[in-house]
């Protein structure tokens, strides 16, 4: 491992699921396998559209990308994510739809349950020994002049804005479009999507990037309550 391997914890559709076949079919990769997917058809133009969530692969973030600490090991982050997907019970999270979510397009539950934000601040708080103090370039990527005052307060204090009251759970699948284009996009997407079964979470997925590639599955471990 080298200084500048990252981790997170994400949501990932099961592989083989119809939700990993459309969100890996949109970015072109499967995060998994690390293969590369047919865009659907009709949408071979999205590959100039999804380059930036291509890299982090299809998923909802649960604890942002971070270096870990001093003294800690992917084995015990491992560790940590078994431990507490074994007692976690799966989270039902009914019916997603293709929606414009500021500039970029992404899939977001329809009724979101609170069950989704206490997950998600689970994650944040439990991993949180495991990270690494932000670098001040990493701090500046998060554009912290463009965020409210609260936003700047959990970024100094968690490493990350869009956590606990700041969450919304969402599964990107474009860039940060133009304006012009984003209603476009979401109705094509939309129209690729089409009608989908109900999401439960049954897993935690640990990701590693290694330097500037792209984000692969380490383990995605099931939830077991």
């Amino acid at each position: 491992m080298t200084g500048t391997t990252r981790y997170a914890l994400y949501f990932t559709p099961k592989p083989g699921s119809d939700l990993a076949r459309f969100g890996n079919a949109v970015l072109g990769i499967d995060n998994h396998s690390g293969a590369e997917i047919p865009r659907p058809d009709g949408l071979a133009d999205l590959a100039g559209v999804t380059g930036s969530p291509r890299v982090y692969g299809f998923h909802a973030t649960l604890k942002a990308p971070m270096r870990l600490a001093a003294g800690a090991s992917e084995a015990d982050l491992l560790a940590a994510a078994a431990s507490l997907a074994a007692d976690h019970p799966p989270v039902p999270v009914g019916l997603l739809e293709v929606a414009t979510l500021g500039a970029f397009t992404a899939l977001i539950p329809q009724v979101p349950p609170p069950e989704l934000g206490l997950l998600a601040a689970e994650c944040v708080a439990a991993f949180e020994p495991f990270r690494a103090p932000p670098t001040e370039a990493e701090i500046a990527r998060r554009n912290p002049e463009r965020l409210s005052p609260r936003g700047r307060a959990l970024l100094a204090r968690w490493g990350y804005p869009h956590v606990f009251e700041e969450f919304r759970f969402h599964m990107t699948l474009t860039d940060a479009l133009p304006e012009e284009t984003r209603a476009s996009w979401r109705t094509r997407l939309a129209a690729a999507y089409g009608e989908a079964e109900p999401l439960t979470l049954d897993a935690l997925s640990v990701l590693r990037q290694d330097g500037a590639g792209p984000f692969r599955v380490v383990r995605r471990v099931s939830f077991g309550g």
